[in-house]
């Protein structure tokens, strides 16, 4: 049977999201509950869109009904961290029947970070696909929602830090990852990137997911971070990442058009170079929900996206906790196509 990813901007049955609890990445309880502020935030913006399920691990039901809209609904697993993107499915959809389908990656903290833990969320993905109802497609592959992007069209960016990390797929070439992909999520030509963005690689980071860094907005077309200021090491790999990517085509032969989005202005945070980025945001129904940093770029993007996106809705949602704890709005989402 084939498959395939549909783009994030086709409709959407729900989201899904996962609930902080405690946990390594939030270091004391001031920080679980900014986090938890943060993450209801999210939740609730994207429910004015479409319905949000909140997954949450055994004790949090009230400490997520208290800040959660009602709308929310709640279901209960074990937990160990709370991103979404990268321990949930990716659905994918049968090319003739259309019926849903949950790739379930293999999934181990981000390359066995020594932070990590991933006992209970290396089988997040499992378990929603039981509550849809959907059949499970394991793949031997490490990876994770974040480290993917699509154009629906069969194209997928992915980026030489992540699916090639040693410590993710030990041993794996850049045509093994391409066939498995491809078999997963119905792609047909991958387009790498070299790395991700400077604070990525710190203790808390991805190695490089490619959702902050590039991401389609509709076939043909590309977003991409842009640090403008020379000062910030970001500077150089925006430029990088651009020139990789100039000149490229997708999997339907079209040139990519290139779409920079400039970075918050802000270089800096108490753990050094920030990787700020409006390039992680998240599509839902009428919507784009929008990271915000209190920035003067923060309108700059959303005028951006306003042009791209003319028919949806877009709403900043203040971001800074979420990268604080080492993602962005993207990271915490997953969505489930509609049927």
């Amino acid at each position: 049977m084939t498959y395939f990813m549909p783009p994030e901007w086709a409709p959407h049955e729900r989201t899904w999201m996962a609930w902080p609890s405690p946990n390594p990445t939030f270091a004391d309880d001031i920080e679980l509950a900014e986090a938890r502020t943060a993450w209801a935030a999210v939740a609730n913006a994207v429910r004015a869109y479409e319905p949000v399920t909140m997954v949450v691990g055994p004790g949090q039901h009230d400490s997520a009904r208290a800040l959660l809209d009602p709308a929310v609904e709640l279901v209960e697993r074990d937990l160990d961290d709370a991103w979404m993107r990268d321990i949930g499915p990716t659905f994918v959809k049968h090319t003739e029947s259309g019926e849903l389908a949950a790739v379930d990656w293999t999934f181990n903290g981000w390359g066995a970070q020594d932070w990590a833990r991933w006992e209970h969320d290396s089988k997040i993905a499992r378990h929603i696909a039981d509550l849809t109802g959907v059949p499970a497609h394991s793949s031997v592959l490490v990876n994770e929602g974040g480290g993917i992007h699509v154009d629906g069209e069969g194209t997928v960016l992915l980026t030489e830090t992540v699916q090639l990390d040693p410590d993710r797929n030990n041993g794996w070439t850049k045509e093994r990852v391409e066939a498995e992909i491809h078999a997963r999520i119905g792609t047909t030509k991958a387009i790498w990137l070299p790395r991700g963005l400077t604070g990525d690689y710190g203790q808390f980071g991805t190695r490089g997911h490619v959702d902050i860094v590039a991401a389609f907005a509709a076939p043909g077309v590309v977003l991409v971070h842009s640090q403008q200021d020379p000062a910030h090491p970001d500077f150089e790999v925006s430029r990088e990442i651009i020139g990789v990517l100039s000149g490229q085509t997708d999997a339907q032969g079209r040139p990519l058009e290139i779409v920079e989005v400039p970075a918050p202005t802000v270089l800096t945070d108490d753990e050094g170079w920030v990787d700020y980025s409006y390039i992680n945001h998240y599509l839902c129904n009428d919507g784009v929900v929008l990271c915000g940093f209190d920035d003067p770029n923060d309108e700059k993007a959303a005028a951006i996206f306003r042009r791209l996106f003319p028919s949806r809705t877009v709403t900043l949602v203040d971001a800074r906790t979420v990268f604080a704890a080492g993602g962005g709005i993207h990271c915490i989402t997953q969505q489930q196509p509609a049927t």
